[in-house]
This record gives structure tokens, sequence and C-alpha cells, in this order.
């Protein structure tokens, strides 16, 4: 029983709305009719109950397509556009009828009209996908409409999945990070002097005291004296970035354009540390990402958006992601308290270098420190690159 209502739930599918319009006005029309032996209603029934079966047979007959969607690239920043081409290829031993095909681009829908193609022709649409903001663009799935031209029914068929067009916030070109501050099998050398670590230095004489696991015993045999090998230390680099979701951190709390703006602040810290060979992390409100691939942070940025998190919770999920965090960047607006940055930072092992930054267009770009915890604010993404280089040493 219930495979057959699961059946005829799928068969009323192909009635739209205009389909049920009609056939309830020509229901009401009919009982009216009937009831009042009113004639020109029961030719007005009978004229609805006409228009249904002419529509019918524009169901017959069977679509049989492959589409193949190309997006070139899939990834860009705001502002640019994306080359978009749908190639319509009849499988079918039998000519294709003409037929609509239905593209749901973002909030828009493009509608292509198929010709009739011979078996195995191919049919190819091109077009352009604009970018505006920061975020995600759903394209699919193509869809082709079999029906009548009024509308009354039509059949759907879906041949493609759902593509995304990934559309990273502007971002602005910043100088190296330089490295963390703890030690890692595979971090970044620093010019500190270490006796025991990965980055073998120098060799220097033996002193009272020396680990003679680290005595070179061919070199001091060669010179005579005990030396022994110095080595540079090596600090584990992971960037982690924490950004605050909540519109109202960033002012009135009804626009989003500050918020845009600690993305972008947060796309160009990442593309640096990942280019610095740092792993990265990313956390704002429910989305969240970690890792070696700097790509993967970025697509999580496109995917974020307004919520009602907070910086405190990101910030402690963010701990919990990335536990080996050495380079940590708070970001809000000014409507965030500095204690609200002070409990971000404070469930991060007191090892780790902690910058808060807080958007403020229209301020002053300066530079602040409290409570151990350097404040930078930004009246402008452009400001990042010096406000860094002066602070991040």
């Amino acid at each position: 029983m219930p495979e057959l209502w699961e059946r005829v739930r799928e068969a009323l599918k192909v009635v739209n709305p205009v389909g049920w319009t009609i056939l309830a006005v020509g229901v009401l029309a009919a009982v009216v009719a009937a009831w009042a032996g009113w004639r020109e209603l029961a030719v007005f029934a009978a004229a609805c109950v006409l228009l249904l079966l002419l529509a019918l047979p524009f169901l017959f007959g069977r679509t049989k397509v492959k589409v193949d969607l190309v997006l070139e690239p899939q990834r860009v920043t705001a502002g640019q556009s994306v080359a978009a081409s749908m190639h319509v290829t009849n499988i079918a031993p039998r000519r294709l009828l003409p037929t609509l095909l239905e593209l749901p681009v973002g909030e828009a829908v493009h509608r292509y009209g198929v010709p009739s193609l011979g078996a195995g022709n191919t049919h190819e649409e091109s077009f352009t996908v604009r970018t505006e903001q920061r975020g995600v663009i759903a394209v699919g799935p193509a869809t082709t409409r079999r029906g009548d031209p009024l509308g009354i029914f039509s059949r759907d068929v879906e041949w493609t999945d759902v593509s995304e067009i990934l559309v990273r916030p502007p971002l602005v070109p910043l100088e190296s990070l330089g490295a963390g501050l703890l030690r890692d099998l595979e971090g970044v050398e620093t010019d500190a002097i270490s006796q025991s670590d990965l980055a073998f230095h120098a060799l220097r004489e033996y002193v009272p005291g020396d680990d003679l696991r680290h005595v070179h015993w061919r070199s001091s045999a060669k010179a005579s004296q005990l030396l022994v090998r110095q080595y540079l230390d090596t600090r584990r680099s992971h960037a982690t970035l924490v950004v605050d979701d909540q519109l109202s951190s960033y002012g009135d709390g009804y626009d989003d354009t500050d918020f845009e703006t600690a993305m972008s602040v947060a796309g160009s810290i990442i593309v640096r540390a990942a280019l610095d060979e740092f792993e990265t992390s990313f956390v704002c409100g429910d989305q969240g990402a970690s890792g070696a691939d700097g790509n993967r942070t970025l697509d999580t940025i496109c995917r974020a958006a307004p919520g009602r998190v907070g910086l405190v919770t990101a910030a402690t999920r963010a701990a919990q992601l990335a536990p080996d965090t050495s380079l940590l960047f708070l970001l809000a607006g000014t409507g965030a308290s500095f204690e609200t940055f002070q409990r971000a930072s404070a469930v991060f092992p007191p090892e780790v270098r902690r910058f808060a930054l807080v958007i403020e267009p229209g301020g002053r770009t300066r530079v602040t420190e409290a409570g151990g915890l350097p404040v930078l604010y930004l009246a402008s993404k452009e400001d990042l690159g010096p406000v860094l280089r002066w602070s991040v040493r």
C-alpha cells in the first residue's frame, strides 16, 4: 500500500499549479451547473475538461540525453566571471524532439530551448556567471521539461548534479608572517640556536654538560678535540583564524559590510600563511576547517555566513580543531568588547602568540596592547599589510 501511494504521488507531480487551478475551476463549475441548472457553466466545465485532455498528449514520449556542465574556473575572487557551457547530447536511438532545458544558477533560472537532435548529435549553450560578492553559487541540476505550451502538465527529469562556484573575498597581498613559537618536527627554521633539533647548523667545541650523543666523533678525531653538533631551532607553524559571526559585533548589526571585510582580512592571512608553508585553520560560526591545504580553508571562508555562535564559542571549537596552533588571529568588529577577545584567547595555551583584529571603518588604523593581547584596529583591509609587518615579528 505505501508503494502504491508513492507511485500516485509521483504521477501527480506532472500536474502544475495551472493544471490544478483549471481542474478545481472545472469541478466547481460542474457542481454549480448541476445544482443551478446553469447551462453556460456546464459548457465552461466541459471546456476545462477538454483543455486538460488536449494537454495530456504532450507528456508522451521520452527524453534521453546526456548533459555535460563545465564551469571554468570553479574558484574565483568576488567580481570575477566564470565561463560556463552545457553540452546536450541525444543518446537515444531516435530523433529528439525540441525540448526546454532549465538550469538554476544561484537564485536565477536559465532557460534554453534545445532544438531537435538526431541520434548522437550535440547542442551547446554557453553563458557567463558574474560574481558580485563572497559566497557559494549553486549551479544545477540541469533539468529537461516535457509538457504542453500552457504549462498545465510537465514532466521534469534531472540530468546533472548540483555544482558549486566558490567565490572568495577580495584579498590583499601580505609579507611573510614568520615562524610560530613552538617546536615541531616539521616546522620552519628560525635564527634561534638549539642543542637538540632537526635542522643541523654547525659544529662547536664541547662544553662540560653537553649531551655526548651530539658529539661528532669523526670531526673530533680530525681536530683532536671534542666537537658537538649545533642545531637551529624549528618551530611549529600553524596559523588559526577565528571570526565572530554575529553581526551585532560589527556595529549596528544590520549591515554585513564589516563582516565581509573581516572575511577579506581572514582570507588574506590564510593565503599568506599557506605561502609561508604554515598549516592553517579557520572557524566562523558553524563552519570550520583545519589542515595543510590552504584551498580547503579558503573554501570554508566562502561558505561562512552570519549567525549567532559568537567569538568565544568559535574560539573554543578552534582550539579543539587545531590544538597545535602557534599563531592565533581573532577577528571581530567594534561591537565586540575587549573582554570577549580575552575570553576567546584564553581557551588557547599560553605559549600561543595571539592577536585581536578589530574592523573599524572610518576609524584610525592603530595598534594597542592590553593584558598582554595586541589589538590591531583596521580602518580598511588595505591597512592589514603595514599593521602585520609591524606587529607579527
